[in-house]
């Protein structure tokens, strides 16, 4: 979507870029707020969250008439809950298995990389064919409707891990 972006609100490259800096900087911060969030109230809930947050952050972002705001809107609603959905969901996925924790946490990781080289093809066709804001406020629209109900899912917390003896560990 970028070189859409950078076309409709008339803007050189590189400030066309500060929607995605933004978004970096709150998915590295929605790591820390929102595992912070899945330690206090669970990860069912954070994922509930971070899925409203997106679907609002990219709902809001397809109607923003410049530039600022709609790096705002990808830079606190879109990072903040597209960081509750990588962190805290990997910490959660290893409380769940004693034996063999690092493949677990391996698979879950995966999925956030899979789905980099599968989404940007799809994106960049719907925003190819149906513009930019269209192409946003659908994957604003999808995110509510797959991923609040996947967080049901996550309701149950963790079994509790027998404690580690100090020989074992060292």
């Amino acid at each position: 979507t970028l070189p859409a972006v950078q076309a409709e609100f008339g803007v050189a490259r590189a400030a066309a870029a500060l929607p995605y800096t933004l978004t970096m900087l709150g998915f590295a911060a929605g790591g820390v707020v929102m595992g912070r969030a899945a330690d206090r109230f669970g990860i069912a809930r954070t994922v509930a969250a971070a899925a409203v947050m997106l679907g609002a952050g990219y709902a809001l972002a397809s109607a923003m008439p410049g530039l600022s705001a709609y790096a705002l809107a990808h830079g606190v609603l879109i990072g903040l809950g597209a960081g509750a959905l990588f962190g805290p969901v990997m910490a959660d996925a290893s409380l769940w298995f004693h034996r063999r924790r690092g493949l677990a946490v391996a698979i879950a990781a995966s999925g956030n990389y899979i789905a980099g080289a599968i989404w940007p093809p799809i994106v960049a066709a719907a925003t190819q064919a149906y513009g930019w804001r269209t192409t946003e406020l659908a994957i604003g629209a999808t995110l509510i409707i797959l991923v609040l109900p996947l967080a049901w899912l996550l309701r149950t917390p963790a079994p509790a891990q027998p404690a580690e003896s100090n020989a074992a560990l060292g």
